[in-house]
């Protein structure tokens, strides 16, 4: 479970929002929404400890985030975290496996173990069989799935997805948000900023950020 306790941030004299307080479960799809600018983005930034809020505390599965040192934060994110990017954050001159392979790494996992968790992530968002096709001849459909295959064989108990259908047609938005359905399902907390009406209406929960936009 994913927790914000009175969480504000503010850069300069301008605030972004303030007295964020959310309780987002396992097991449930969450979308927050909200227009450009009103920090999506960034409280994503946040929940993935890439960026400090200003005030107020994150905790997860009642650990609190918000105070770990560098050390502790990079352990939390290779071990707990998954990202999903609208521009797929993929390594474009590298083939499928290599890219699923760093996922792998991460995991500690090696030889048969690891084979066979990649070719049931490909098997899964429909890419069977291609381990070895470069990313950069892929339809951009088909890296988002790649980036999602990522993401199964990591198998992360909090992923982050920011605007992950931005760029795709109405298939392949459909394909992505049933495989984060599925993390769901299989006990992830799973987070999507978007501004997409389907993709929020397909969600448990819906935060809108502009509730706590400073006025």
């Amino acid at each position: 479970m994913l927790e914000t306790r009175d969480l504000t941030m503010a850069y300069g004299e301008r605030t972004l929002w303030s007295g964020l307080d959310l309780t987002l479960k396992p097991g449930a799809l969450t979308a927050l929404t909200g227009p450009s600018g009103s920090g999506k983005s960034t409280l994503l930034n946040c929940m993935g400890l890439l960026e400090k809020p200003t005030g107020g505390e994150i905790y997860f599965d009642r650990r609190e985030l918000t105070g770990m040192r560098s050390g502790a934060a990079r352990r939390f994110r290779r071990d707990h975290l998954g990202y999903l990017f609208q521009n797929y954050a993929l390594v474009e001159n590298a083939s499928i496996a290599q890219n699923l392979d760093i996922a792998l790494r991460a995991r500690k996992r090696r030889g048969s173990a690891a084979r066979a968790a990649l070719s049931e992530s490909l098997e899964r968002v429909g890419l069977a069989g291609r381990e070895g096709e470069r990313v950069s001849r892929l339809s951009g459909g088909e890296q988002q799935r790649v980036a999602v295959a990522r993401l199964l064989v990591k198998e992360p108990s909090l992923v982050l997805a920011d605007e992950p259908t931005g760029a795709l047609d109405q298939g392949n938005t459909a394909t992505v948000v049933s495989l984060l359905r599925g993390m769901a399902q299989g006990g992830a907390c799973v987070v999507i900023a978007t501004h997409d009406d389907w993709v929020r209406d397909q969600c448990d929960e819906i935060v809108s950020v502009d509730d706590y936009v400073a006025r």
